[in-house]
């Protein structure tokens, strides 16, 4: 079966230029104009990954990036003309897995696609054998938390800490492995933002919002070396 993309770009050149070329490598392509077409095209049907214009009318592609990865498992590239540090730095901290900057070949593009697809693919199947694996014993205690693998649930106490998908897959790798240290291209592979090319940011972006959302430093930055989760677990 063919990957489903879905290109949203307000450019209507642009987008019959990305669907032709897509198209003859065998891809299934969406198109949609604006946030308020890319809503309707995925709540239709299946899409493995998105391409997503920076600069749309209507809701801006890096607000939408951050509404689709919040309940969305989904590949996103954002596409932007502005070749800006800084765009790129909040395109990946509002939940994208890839950039491309305008003008852009079509045949990178193709590459970063596969890429990513290949990558999604390998996270799917891993999650699966994690899945299998823990069905029996899902539950590991630590500082007053309990984290529930089965159900992807973090508590403390009565109280349900919420986390993304990338969030609940690093602190797993973190608790899996107790008071070791972790290099940042294995925190990578375990986590759903398959780029290579960020792995140093994203993961840090990622450390930084579970620090804030568990109130406490168990991740001590080991330099040079990557991370260790600083303290023991019952499972």
């Amino acid at each position: 079966m063919s990957n489903t993309v879905l290109v949203v770009d307000d450019e209507a050149v642009i987008r019959a230029r990305l669907k032709g070329y897509f198209e003859r490598e065998g891809y299934r392509v969406l198109e949609a104009g604006d946030g308020e077409q890319m809503w309707k095209q995925l709540t239709k049907q299946h899409v493995d990954l998105v391409m997503l214009d920076i600069n749309l009318p209507g809701t801006d592609g890096l607000s939408l990036a951050r509404q689709l990865r919040s309940h969305s498992d989904v590949g996103i590239i954002l596409v932007t003309g502005r070749d800006e540090t800084i765009d790129k730095i909040v395109g990946l901290e509002m939940g994208a897995d890839d950039y491309v900057t305008k003008p852009f070949e079509l045949r990178e593009l193709l590459v970063r696609v596969k890429n990513l697809l290949w990558r999604i693919s390998l996270v799917k199947k891993s999650q699966q054998a994690v899945n299998q694996a823990e069905k029996s014993d899902d539950l590991i205690a630590f500082d007053q938390y309990l984290l529930e693998l089965n159900s992807r649930k973090l508590r403390r106490g009565d109280k349900v800490i919420k986390l993304t998908k990338a969030e609940f897959e690093l602190l797993t790798a973190f608790a899996l492995h107790p008071q070791q240290v972790l290099s940042r291209e294995y925190l990578m592979e375990q986590t759903s933002h398959r780029n290579e090319e960020v792995n140093d940011r994203t993961i840090d972006v990622i450390i930084r919002r579970l620090r804030n959302k568990l109130q406490t430093d168990l991740f001590v930055t080991v330099h040079g070396e990557g991370y260790l989760f600083a303290t023991k677990v019952d499972d």
